[in-house]
C-alpha cells in the first residue's frame, strides 16, 4: 500500500512500538544512504545486538527489507506523514545523514530527542552545504578531522554551544579499498582509458564544456566513459543527449547511467571531474589520479570565507592528480599520459591523505556503531533518573 495512507499506516505501526522500542532510530532519506549506514547497523545489530528502527522515506531502500529481527523497517515517504515523524518523533537517539535539521519543514522533535548526524563524504562544512546545515544535531560523527575544526570554528565565530564530535570515518573509501582491482595495462594512447565524471549543476562540465571535452578525449584516441551524475538526468538530460548523440557510434565511447556500475571505475586508468566528492572516493579508494576543470565552485554558503578555511575538496584536487583551467581543454590529453604514466606519485599520495584526512580506515562502522549505543544508553539512564527524581 502506497501514497499518504501508506504512510501514514506506517507511521500508525511505528507510534505503536513500546517506547523502549523506539530506542534508538536511523533515518533515510533515500536507498542512496543504505551502504553507508549498512556497516554501522550490522555492527549495532550483530556484536553490539542492539534492537532499531529503521525509518525511510523511500520504498526501494534496501535497509527496510533487512532479513534480521532486530531491523524494524518503516517507510513514511517524503510529505506531510513525515514532517509529523519529525515533529512528534520519541526516541532516546535518531540517526540520520538529512542536512539542515531544523532549518526548513523538518523540524527537531516537541520531545527530547538526541540527534546524531553523520557525515557521508569528505567534503567541507563550510562551502558546498549551508552556512547552518550542522547547527541544530547534538552529536557529528565526522569523516575526517578538517570537519571537526570546521565545525568548532563555526561554533567559536557564532556562540554556538559546542556539539559533541565523535571521529567516525568514511566507509566508501574502506570498500573501495577492499573491492579494487588493477586496469589493464597501458603501451598506448589506445590503451587509456579515461572516467568523465562531474557533479551536476549549470556551473560543471557537461553544462559548460562537456560536449567538446568528450570529443578532444576521443580524438585523443582514448577510450572515454561518460558516468554522469544522476541528478543531471533529471535536471539537463539535453547535455548527456548531445554527447551522446555525437559520441554514441564511436566503438571507444560509453555512457553508463547505472548507480550501481563498478566496472568504469575499476578499470579506467583516470578520472576527470570538476568539484564531485567521486573524485575523492576514486583518488583515496583507488589510489588512481583525478583530472579536476577548474570550474566555479559549488556554493550554498556565500559566507564561507568567514572561517578562514579552505575547503577541502578545494585544497585536495592538486594532491589527487592535477587541475586544468576551462579554456585550457587542448591540454586534457597530455595530462592524462602524465597522470596515467606515474601511478606511483597517485598511490603515494593517496595513502598519505588516508592517514591524514580519514578516521578509523578499515574500522569506521564499528567507531560509529559504538559512539552511538554509548550515547543512546547514556541517554535513556538520563531520562530514566529524571523519572525518578519527580
Amino acid at each position: 500500500m502506497r501514497g499518504f495512507l501508506g504512510e501514514w499506516c506506517e507511521y500508525r505501526r511505528f507510534n505503536r512500538l513500546p517506547r523502549s522500542a523506539r530506542h534508538i532510530v536511523l533515518y533515510s532519506e533515500s536507498g542512496q544512504d543504505w551502504h553507508h549506514f549498512q556497516p554501522i547497523v550490522a555492527h549495532l545489530t550483530g556484536v553490539l545486538g542492539e534492537r532499531i528502527c529503521y525509518v525511510s522515506s523511500d520504498p526501494a531502500d534496501p535497509g527496510l527489507h533487512q532479513a534480521d529481527a532486530r531491523i524494524g523497517g518503516f517507510c513514511i515517504g517524503k510529505g506531510l506523514v513525515r514532517i509529523w515523524f519529525f515533529q512528534f518523533l520519541q526516541a532516546d537517539l535518531l540517526l540520520t545523514q538529512l542536512l539542515d535539521l531544523g532549518n526548513f519543514d523538518l523540524k527537531r522533535s516537541i520531545h527530547p530527542v538526541h540527534y546524531v548526524y553523520m557525515f557521508h563524504s569528505l567534503i567541507s562544512t563550510h562551502m558546498a552545504d549551508h552556512a547552518d546545515s550542522f547547527d541544530h544535531y547534538d552529536t557529528i560523527l565526522y569523516a575526517g578531522p578538517h570537519q571537526a575544526r570546521e565545525i568548532r570554528r563555526r561554533e567559536e565565530l557564532k556562540g554556538l554551544s559546542p556539539k559533541r564530535l565523535v571521529a567516525h570515518g568514511y566507509h566508501r573509501i574502506e570498500q573501495l579499498l577492499a573491492e579494487r582491482r588493477e586496469p589493464p595495462p597501458v603501451a598506448s594512447d589506445a590503451d587509456i582509458h579515461v572516467l568523465l565524471a562531474p557533479s551536476w549543476g549549470e556551473q560543471t562540465i557537461l553544462n559548460t564544456c562537456g560536449l567538446e571535452l568528450a570529443g578532444i578525449l576521443l580524438d585523443a584516441g582514448f577510450r572515454l566513459t561518460l558516468r554522469p551524475h544522476f541528478q543531471t538526468r533529471w535536471q539537463t538530460p539535453e547535455v548527456i543527449d548531445r554527447i551522446t548523440a555525437r559520441h554514441g557510434s564511436n566503438p571507444r565511447f560509453r555512457l553508463v547511467e547505472q548507480m550501481g556500475e563498478s566496472d568504469s571505475l575499476f578499470d579506467s586508468h583516470v578520472m576527470i571531474t570538476d568539484w564531485s566528492g567521486a573524485g575523492q572516493d576514486y583518488g583515496m579508494g583507488l589510489e588512481k589520479p583525478v583530472l579536476y576543470i577548474d570550474l566555479p565552485p559549488k556554493s550554498r554558503n556565500d559566507s564561507w570565507q568567514e572561517l578562514g578555511m579552505e575547503p577541502f575538496e578545494s585544497w585536495v584536487r592538486a594532491r589527487l592528480g592535477a587541475l586544468l583551467a576551462p579554456d585550457r581543454l587542448a591540454d586534457a590529453p597530455r595530462l592524462v599520459r602524465e597522470l596515467v604514466l606515474d601511478p606511483a606519485r597517485a598511490r603515494e599520495n593517496a595513502a598519505a591523505l588516508r592517514r591524514d584526512y580519514i578516521c578509523n580506515v578499515g574500522s569506521s562502522g564499528r567507531a560509529a556503531a559504538e559512539a552511538v549505543a554509548a550515547i543512546a544508553a547514556e541517554v535513556a539512564a538520563g531520562a530514566a533518573s529524571s523519572v525518578e527524581q519527580r
